[in-house]
């Protein structure tokens, strides 16, 4: 791999990112120590008794650092109170305090906590949204008065024995970054890295770095970009990896392990917190879900080591591939879902998959969710199918019948010898070590092939990445879709494993389709949304509403769950818009720049709307604030009256 393009130590073999250990208390991080999990108190900071209550409850589920907020001196003091009410109740667990926009609050934080959290977005900078013009030596000016501003803390972090987070966020970079660098992951990469070249002229080390982003893509960029930059200047700090503002239920669990997965399959990230919107002590499962995978990944079977593509692994670029039927080129990835082990595929069987027969019109209804494809092996059907929706099969089931809209699916030794094929479109099932120079020859020249790749190997999403790369070093344009199997698994933990495991491939532009073959993982309809849900996350496929709302802590200023839930009832049906859902205006007018209607907390009872990142309506009282939010969106044109219960008809 080209040096300036290189983020971890190998691409097919798993291995941890070496990385300085940091002593947070008395539990180290980075280094050979376990990846930690941690999250944050959603109580008001002020509040010691709820505040206690609540790190007891995150701690006894796993949490091994609390972050609880301090947004101002009087919340910074008063960490004293919560640290010793802990220990009288037997709790010695390092606490973190969170801070944005007070240096001060900071500096008080320091004297009582094991951690100080800052934002180098807003430690030394207000955001006003400003493109400023700079020359290099007014820049440089510039640098010299964060020093001046950020010297004290770390005097004092150093002298306190602190560790320090900076944590650079999409959502708050400041308007002198995004002047000089733009709204880009290489900006959040050098909002850090300004900080982080003090820590290390001052000869203070005890620093984890973070790069967090509501989009997964920005975010996975930026984390691999901070460490091909760390490298170059000789820099090994370990990094807190998360996806802010994830949601809540399904959609923060998939879109959390889209982002974190994708980074720790790779051996980056020392210590992880999942955002959910939801109580933070839930959070700690699916984080040691996604964690514990990684305990034993190191012992795989090696994987065959194909040159790298050279696509950049900093910027999104979807790979080039060829149109056959519904499938590559500009086409959306499609979903395939596995009823192999069904054992009487009927019209029910498709109403859970999106398809819901109507008997009076003889006609099909289409859901958002309703699969491409489904793979039915050497099973039969026996009724008139959706016509959207193909029937993949057995190559010998199929070449006995033969029907219209069904597809062999063949093993390579059957392709390479058969003549006798489906004149349009034919699934080629194959793994790593079947891709052999014979079999690509014959592929770059079918225009009737998508090739389903599968794997073996417990580090499945690196072999899987070596397949696009041999393709793409052979200029072999085969769309390709990204099959797993699991089996056994609850619900969250398929979404969070096979989210990892295509997430990361998606999200560099790979991947024309996906197929989830499950075994006792749930329902066909659970496993069908947990596809659509993973395209949704890596942005390859918007099939409904996205909601980017974060997780609640002493900063917000309304009940973010209650509200995200009223928001959702009433906006739901509005497939592809993004909504953003803020409690408060730390990381709010930043994180818009991903969404297209914004509602933020800005007083007790009071919100603004946002545009994108332009503010359109302030102080609005919260109780006219959704039906405020709906005419803003009918103003623009992205309102559309929710159907009425009944279906399209195909």
């Amino acid at each position: 791999m080209n040096i300036d393009s290189t983020y971890c130590e190998s691409l097919t073999r798993y291995c941890r990112r070496k990385s300085r250990v940091v002593n947070i208390g008395d539990i180290p991080l980075g280094g050979d120590y376990p990846i930690r999990v941690q999250s944050m108190t959603t109580t008001d900071t002020m509040d010691t008794t709820a505040t206690v209550e609540q790190s007891i409850r995150m701690i006894d589920a796993g949490c091994e650092y609390v972050r609880i907020t301090a947004p101002g001196i009087r919340e910074a003091k008063n960490l004293a109170n919560i640290r010793k009410e802990l220990k009288k109740r037997g709790y010695s667990t390092p606490l973190i305090a969170d801070i944005h926009f007070t240096p001060n609050a900071a500096m008080e934080a320091a004297l009582h906590v094991e951690k100080v959290r800052i934002n180098p977005g807003n430690f030394a900078d207000r955001k006003k949204f400003e493109n400023i013009e700079y020359t290099d030596a007014s820049y440089r000016e510039e640098l010299e008065r964060i020093n001046d501003r950020f010297f004290p803390l770390l005097k004092r972090c150093q002298s306190e024995g602190r560790a320090m987070r900076i944590g650079a966020n999409h959502g708050s970079l400041s308007d002198r970054i995004l002047s000089r660098y733009g709204d880009t992951p290489l900006g959040m990469v050098e909002s850090a890295m300004e900080f982080l070249r003090i820590c290390k002229d001052f000869n203070y080390h005890d620093i984890v770095l973070s790069m967090k982003a509501s989009n997964t893509l920005v975010m996975v960029q930026a984390y691999r970009l901070l460490v091909n930059k760390m490298e170059k200047e000789d820099m090994d700090y370990p990094l807190h990896l998360g996806v802010t503002e994830a949601g809540e239920g399904e959609d923060g669990r998939i879109k959390s392990s889209v982002g974190i997965g994708t980074l720790l399959e790779d051996g980056l990230g020392d210590t992880i917190r999942v955002s959910l919107t939801e109580e933070p002590e839930y959070e700690i499962p699916i984080a040691r879900m996604l964690v514990d995978r990684y305990e034993n990944r190191a012992i795989h079977e090696p994987i065959i080591d194909s040159a790298p593509a050279g696509y950049s692994p900093f910027e999104y670029q979807k790979r080039k591939t060829n149109v056959v039927a519904n499938f590559g080129g500009d086409n959306v990835p499609r979903v395939l879902v596995d009823l192999a082990l069904e054992n009487d595929i009927n019209r029910e069987t498709l109403s859970s998959l999106g398809y819901q027969y109507l008997p009076i019109e003889d006609k099909w209804g289409i859901g958002d969710f309703a699969c491409d494809y489904i793979f039915i092996n050497d099973n039969t059907i026996e009724f008139d199918l959706p016509g959207t929706l193909g029937v993949v099969q057995d190559y010998n089931t199929w070449k006995l019948e033969k029907k219209n809209q069904h597809y062999p699916q063949v093993q390579l030794k059957d392709y390479l010898n058969s003549n006798e094929l489906h004149p349009q479109l034919n699934f080629i099932y194959g793994c790593l070590s079947d891709l052999n120079d014979v079999v690509i020859s014959k592929l770059k020249i079918d225009d009737t092939a998508v090739l389903l790749m599968d794997t073996y190997n417990d580090h499945g999403m690196a072999e899987q990445r070596q397949i696009f790369n041999k393709l793409i070093n052979n200029d072999c344009r085969v769309p390709v879709i990204i099959g797993r199997y699991y089996g056994d698994l609850s619900q969250d933990k398929l979404q969070i494993y096979a989210a990892t495991d295509l997430g990361g491939l998606l999200i560099d532009g790979l991947g024309d389709g996906v197929f989830l073959a499950t075994e006792n993982c749930g329902s066909v309809n659970s496993v069908n949304q947990t596809a659509f849900g993973i395209l949704q996350a890596s942005r390859t496929r918007m099939s409904k509403t996205e909601y980017i709302s974060c997780p609640s802590c002493g900063r917000t200023l309304f009940d973010l769950q209650e509200t995200t839930a009223l928001i959702r009832k009433r906006t739901s049906h509005l497939k592809g818009v993004k909504i953003g859902i803020m409690g408060c205006i730390v990381n709010g007018p930043g994180e818009m720049a991903d969404a297209d209607f914004g509602y933020v907390g800005t007083g007790v009872g009071k919100i603004s709307l946002y545009r994108g990142q332009e503010v359109v309506q302030s102080n609005i009282q919260a109780e006219y604030a959704v039906d405020a939010l709906i005419e803003l969106m009918k103003e623009e044109g992205a309102w559309v009256e929710p159907e009425q219960p009944k279906v399209n008809l195909y």
